[in-house]
């Protein structure tokens, strides 16, 4: 990359970016710096799931700065120049507003709504450090307000690889350059219950509490995440039934858990690891099958005649947790929140995968079964509230 005139283009986006930073991280509050964050790690947790899974680190610096880091290859500087993957360097990541569709395909995993990427990151920043280690080799590279200071520079030899991107919002444009611990936290350690391939922590550094580190790997997926929400730190984990399935009618895969205890009811969804707090064809299908697997259960076993109607989502949700996660190759939402996943197939697919296991568990836990069956038959529809949130 040449450091004069021709990058003319580059300095006009960086400055439209500057000028209009709601524009493209929503807001100069903190939900901006947020947005900033997860942009970071989402091009980190991308290049491990790619490869199977990793190791992120995110560092919240004494200083002010983020620090994110990962053991993968190392994302090299320089274009692949083959001209046909179109895949870019970071130099190119960093310095460079994308245009054209977004990167898709059940594998791409969005953290945050808007998915700007580091060029967003680093414009917005009063300085950037990317390091990358690869190939035996340490390589750095500074920026300041989204401008290289320099090409790229070897410092020295590397043990491993893998890059970390560093940086420091910048104070004139955002009205806080605080993040709060609790909510990354949240948020990652959702991403890691839903790529199981993942191992994220997150350390607080900054002064005035003390350091503060969480850890997040779950072997076990949505099924831990279910045993969380059903639990949440109170008493003995419930029964948590979950699958996994791929279905090519939705050009992509589903992962489901659930488990009904005594607690009120709490249905999380998600498409390609964005949380749709507003559901959509998914969280339908997920209803429509349970209530097909309790109706035909329960008629099996005679707790309903032939001529009784059967249990509507009103009423199979009661006292259940649930997590519906779907990874698609092409992700449809409603709207331009991202909150409400629009795609067709996807709530014929859900339902049907749905109805098989979880009648194959009622099959296979005839005691368990006949006991939440009965609950659900026994419950009058107006005795409940409309009480499940999604997200």
């Amino acid at each position: 990359m040449r450091y004069d005139a021709a990058q003319i283009e580059v300095f006009e986006g960086l400055e439209a970016v500057r000028k209009r930073p709601g524009m493209y991280v929503g807001s100069t509050g903190e939900r901006g710096l947020q947005q900033m964050v997860l942009d970071a790690v989402g091009q980190a947790v991308n290049g491990a799931l790619a490869k199977g899974g990793g190791r992120i680190d995110v560092t919240l610096t004494a200083d002010g700065g983020v620090r994110v880091a990962d053991d993968g290859p190392g994302v090299p500087f320089e274009d692949p120049g083959d001209g046909v993957t179109g895949e870019l360097g970071l130099e190119s990541l960093l310095t460079s507003l994308r245009t054209g569709p977004e990167p898709s395909g059940r594998h791409i995993v969005f953290l945050a709504p808007l998915g700007v990427g580091l060029f967003v990151v680093n414009a917005l920043s009063s300085r950037l450090t990317a390091e990358v280690r690869r190939e035996g080799t340490h390589r750095v590279q500074e920026y300041a307000r989204g401008v290289p200071l320099a090409p790229p520079t070897t410092v020295g030899p590397a043990t491993g690889s893998g890059t970390t991107i560093a940086f420091w919002p910048d104070a004139e444009i955002f009205e806080t350059t605080h993040c709060a611990f609790a909510v990354l936290a949240e948020r990652l350690r959702q991403v890691t219950f839903l790529n199981r391939g993942l191992d994220i922590s997150l350390t607080d550094e900054r002064p005035g509490g003390g350091t503060r580190a969480v850890r997040f790997q779950f072997p076990d997926g949505v099924r831990d995440f279910v045993a969380a929400l059903a639990t949440d730190g109170l008493g003995a984990s419930p029964d948590v039934i979950g699958f996994e399935r791929e279905d090519p009618r939705m050009a992509g895969t589903m992962e489901v858990a659930l488990a009904w205890h005594s607690r009120q009811k709490s249905v999380h969804s998600f498409a390609n690891s964005l949380a749709t707090h507003e559901g959509g064809t998914h969280v339908e299908g997920f209803y429509d099958g349970v209530a097909a697997a309790v109706s035909a259960y329960a008629r099996k076993r005679e707790l309903l005649t032939a001529v009784d109607p059967g249990p509507g989502a009103e009423r199979v949700g009661t006292h259940l947790s649930a997590v519906v996660s779907v990874k698609l190759d092409q992700v449809e939402f409603r709207g331009a929140t991202r909150t409400l996943l629009s795609n067709p197939p996807v709530r014929t697919c859900v339902g049907d995968a749905v109805q098989e296991h979880l009648g194959t568990w009622f099959d296979e836990h005839p005691e368990q079964a006949t006991g939440i069956v009965e609950q659900i038959i026994r419950d009058r529809p107006q005795d409940h509230h409309h009480d499940c949130h999604q997200g």
